[in-house]
């Protein structure tokens, strides 16, 4: 199978945050942060797989400003690693006052999806091609994570 480059499948949405998006407190919600993170982090997966995919889990998702009515979201996305059918997406959410031109970060989390097929049994994905130092730290990062998650899911079946 032929590999693909990380910068192939990264993808940035913007979206424009409304009245309908804020909770009580007049914050966006996280839930709508929540929406767009794992729409975005699809989109890569799909686009790296060429074909179907579904969220498997989000193994760490931080806020860490509030979103307000009239902030630009910017949600970047790129694949970190692949697995055998599964693979690890980073997310990255900043909020643009686009009067005042300040951006600051919102969150950011970390998600597993799996590939596919036409059957929705899992195949196989498209292996990484690394093609810079950013690129190599960021998928080593991702196999310490893997291991992390594995390690947890042991001790969770004792």
């Amino acid at each position: 199978m032929k590999g693909r480059k990380i910068s192939e499948s990264t993808i940035e949405l913007v979206q424009q945050m409304t009245t309908q998006d804020t909770n009580i407190a007049g914050n966006v919600h996280g839930g709508v942060i929540m929406k767009l993170i794992d729409n975005t982090a699809s989109i890569v997966a799909a686009r790296h797989t060429s074909g179907n995919v579904v969220t498997a889990s989000i193994d760490r998702l931080d806020f860490i400003n509030p979103g307000f009515v009239g902030d630009l979201l910017r949600i970047k996305a790129s694949i970190n690693y692949t697995g055998n059918t599964s693979m690890e997406i980073g997310v990255k959410v900043d909020a643009e006052n686009f009067i005042t031109g300040k951006i600051r970060p919102v969150a950011f989390a970390y998600l597993t999806f799996v590939a596919l097929d036409n059957e929705l049994k899992p195949r196989k994905v498209p292996p990484l091609i690394l093609e810079n130092d950013e690129d190599r730290r960021r998928n080593n990062e991702a196999k310490e994570r893997l291991k992390i998650r594995k390690k947890a899911r042991r001790s969770e079946k004792k």
